[in-house]
């Protein structure tokens, strides 16, 4: 009998913030405390926390004032509804999977360059350095990897872009892992990849180059197709 998959980390904590807003602990139009404190509080990395918050701001519950912080929307945008797209059921499911993502994300990517404001764009080198000081210590950096998309998302500044990406966390981590257990790639090689592809994206969206971006995007999910599935 197939049960459910456990909530994953950052679930639990926009599960746990979503309870929060609008009361006493995080009332309409106050400003959130910041993620290292928010980090502490609910016992989680910054990068599963900002999952959790861009999950929100795509829900507009919560909403982001440059060079102020993030704040409790005092009237939302619409919800908007969940998207599913259910669990990877085998190895096409797999390359679809990647494929669908080196489509949509470029866009993305491309959007984040042209649009990204001052607040979105630090998140998105925060992002990008907690992903590299990740691989550099040898660490798993699953969480760190899907917040570095995520901050690509937010900085899109479009809210379908953001919730596409918290839809398909669970299915990006369920990719990662697979290739990583069949990759004849030693480690540090690897990491090293990661940190090069991330360090190209961010480089062409903090520069405002939307179609080098876009390529630098395209290029690190089709390398991600090319090292599982060969040419």
């Amino acid at each position: 009998m197939e049960t459910d998959p456990a909530p994953s980390l950052s679930d639990t904590v926009y599960a746990r913030l979503t309870e929060l807003l609008g009361t006493e602990a995080f009332p309409e139009g106050a400003r959130l405390p910041g993620e290292n404190e928010l980090a502490r509080r609910f016992a989680v990395s910054r990068p599963v926390l900002r999952q959790a918050l861009a999950r929100l701001r795509a829900e507009g519950r919560l909403e982001s004032r440059k060079g102020s912080g993030t704040y409790v929307r005092q009237v939302a945008l619409p919800a908007l509804p969940p998207i599913g797209f259910g669990p990877l059921g085998n190895i096409p499911d797999v390359r679809a999977f990647l494929e669908f993502r080196c489509g949509v994300e470029s866009a993305m990517a491309a959007e984040a360059a042209r649009r990204g404001d001052a607040a979105a764009l630090r998140r998105l080198a925060q992002a990008r350095d907690t992903l590299a000081a990740e691989t550099q210590a040898g660490r798993p950096s699953i969480e760190a990897d899907i917040g570095f998309h995520q901050a690509v998302a937010e900085a899109s500044g479009n809210r379908f872009f953001v919730a596409v990406m918290a839809a398909l966390a669970e299915q990006t981590r369920f990719s990662i892992r697979l290739t990583r257990e069949l990759s004849d790639t030693p480690d540090a090689e690897r990491f090293a990849t990661i940190r090069r592809e991330h360090g190209r994206i961010a480089e062409a969206i903090l520069a405002g180059d939307a179609e080098a971006a876009g390529a630098a995007m395209a290029e690190h999910l089709r390398g991600g197709i090319l090292r599982l599935f060969g040419g």
